[in-house]
């Protein structure tokens, strides 16, 4: 039976309820999964998933991917998965990805594919960015104002630490958008499916230095941002940053351009 219908999805919970706690709401819509998976996957490649729930994604993932693994919290979606995918390119781990060593993947080239938990976003898409694994493509499924700040724009409402972090890193492409009515149970809220290509060749301690910079001027979004740079650096750098980029005194970290993000990390580590 396919997997991505609301006939299967009850018939496989029976008595019991998706968990809020998990973020669980169950794509119900085949021709959508397919097409993510389409996006997701390549047949010569091992795809990661995160949070596999009843196996929707998983299912297709299996069909245009080498190998799947995935991550899946909920010791019951694990027992559900295992009896659902036998004698296949599939296998599922009872982790929390954020849990998972990702040096087991060092060697080898991946895609990652997720239709992801609202409540975790944020943390499992860090954990990716920041890894050093050798990344083909990530293809998630986000809320929809998240998808948003992907490719935010200065001084927008949406423009904050990750929309930098993602626009230093990727070639972001919005792939589709989702109604909240192709879940069940239905979301308050609208969904995205967004893809990211690695833009470049990684310097990963570069790159952590600078993404904690980045993340250290946002962590207090309302502050100018001489505010946030007072909490990790001495008066003298901070000085020495405003009189060489010529900042005004009052601006603040969403004003401001990953160049100037860049130039200032330089102005203190020069």
């Amino acid at each position: 039976m396919n997997k991505a219908s609301l006939t299967y999805v009850k018939q496989v919970l029976g008595d019991q309820k998706a968990k809020k706690k998990f973020g669980q709401n169950f794509l119900i819509d085949a021709n959508i999964v397919e097409k993510i998976a389409k996006i997701a996957a390549k047949k010569d490649l091992l795809t990661i998933e995160i949070g596999p729930g009843l196996g929707a994604l998983s299912e297709f993932l299996c069909k245009y991917s080498k190998n799947v693994e995935a991550y899946e919290i909920d010791e019951d979606m694990v027992n559900i998965l295992r009896n659902e995918f036998k004698d296949t390119n599939f296998v599922v781990n009872h982790t929390d990805f954020l849990d998972v060593d990702l040096a087991k993947y060092e060697n080898q080239k991946i895609n990652i594919a997720s239709n992801l938990p609202y409540y975790v976003t944020t943390p499992i898409l860090f954990k990716l960015f920041k890894s050093n694994l050798d990344i083909n493509k990530i293809t998630v499924m986000v809320q929809k104002e998240v998808a948003d700040r992907f490719n935010a724009e200065v001084n927008s409402e949406d423009y904050n630490a990750l929309s930098l972090i993602v626009q230093y890193l990727f070639d972001v492409k919005l792939e589709m958008n989702v109604s909240k009515n192709c879940f069940y149970p239905a979301p308050q809220v609208d969904s995205a499916v967004v893809s990211f290509t690695p833009k470049k060749e990684r310097d990963y301690k570069y790159e952590e230095g600078l993404f904690d910079f980045i993340e250290k001027c946002f962590a207090k979004r309302r502050k100018t941002l001489n505010n946030n740079l007072k909490d990790f650096l001495d008066a003298t750098q901070i000085k020495n940053i405003y009189d060489k980029l010529n900042f005004k005194e009052s601006v603040r970290a969403q004003e401001l351009l990953l160049d100037d993000f860049i130039k200032m990390y330089e102005v203190i580590h020069d």
